[in-house]
C-alpha cells in the first residue's frame, strides 16, 4: 500500500473557503453559546453532552463537502435551544427536575461509607478518601454526610464534634 503524499497535503477545497467556513462556524457557535449559556464554575453532564453534539454538528459545517454553514448553525442553535429548554423546565417544574437531574447520592453517613451507593457509582473507598482529602479532611470519621451531587461535585457536611473544634 503506497502513501499518496499529494492527496495527503493538497487541499481539495479552496483555502479561502476553508478559512471562511471556519470563521463563520467559530463566530456563529461563539455567539449562539454566548447568548444561551451561562458561565458556571463547572461543566455538568448535560453541558458535556451539548459540547460533544455541537462539535459533531460544527464539523459538518466546516467540512464543506455536503453541508452548508447555515445548516450547521441551525443544527447547533437547535441543540442549544433544547438544552436551554431542559434547563428552564428543570427550574420551573419539580417533576421535570426529578426526571432531568439525578438526586444527590449519600456516600458517607455518620462517619461510615455507604458501600451500596459507592458500588452504584463505581467509587472505591480510596476514591472517596481522596475527595475528602481535597476538602481538607483526613478520614471519613469526621464526616456527618457526604453526597455526590447531580453536578458531579461532592458536598461534605462535617459532624458537630468536628465543627466545634
Amino acid at each position: 500500500m503506497a502513501i499518496d503524499l499529494n492527496s495527503m497535503f493538497m487541499p481539495t477545497e479552496s483555502i479561502l473557503e476553508v478559512v471562511i467556513r471556519g470563521t463563520i462556524m467559530y463566530l456563529g457557535m461563539y455567539f449562539i453559546l454566548r447568548a444561551f449559556r451561562r458561565q458556571s464554575g463547572a461543566i455538568g453532564m448535560a453541558d458535556l453532552l451539548v459540547i460533544v453534539v455541537i462539535a459533531d454538528a460544527a464539523q459538518n459545517g466546516m467540512a464543506g463537502e455536503t453541508h452548508s454553514v447555515t445548516e450547521a448553525l441551525i443544527l447547533i442553535a437547535t441543540i442549544v435551544l433544547w438544552d436551554v429548554l431542559f434547563d428552564w423546565l428543570g427550574f420551573r417544574s419539580v417533576m421535570a427536575r426529578k426526571l432531568l437531574e439525578p438526586s444527590p447520592l449519600l456516600l458517607v453517613e455518620n462517619g461510615k461509607f455507604i458501600d451500596k451507593n459507592l458500588k452504584q457509582e463505581f467509587l472505591t473507598e480510596d476514591d472517596l478518601l481522596a475527595v475528602l482529602r481535597e476538602h481538607g479532611l483526613e478520614s471519613e470519621t469526621t464526616v456527618k454526610q457526604c453526597y455526590l451531587e447531580s453536578s458531579g461535585h461532592f458536598s461534605v457536611i462535617l459532624s458537630k464534634a468536628t465543627n466545634n473544634r
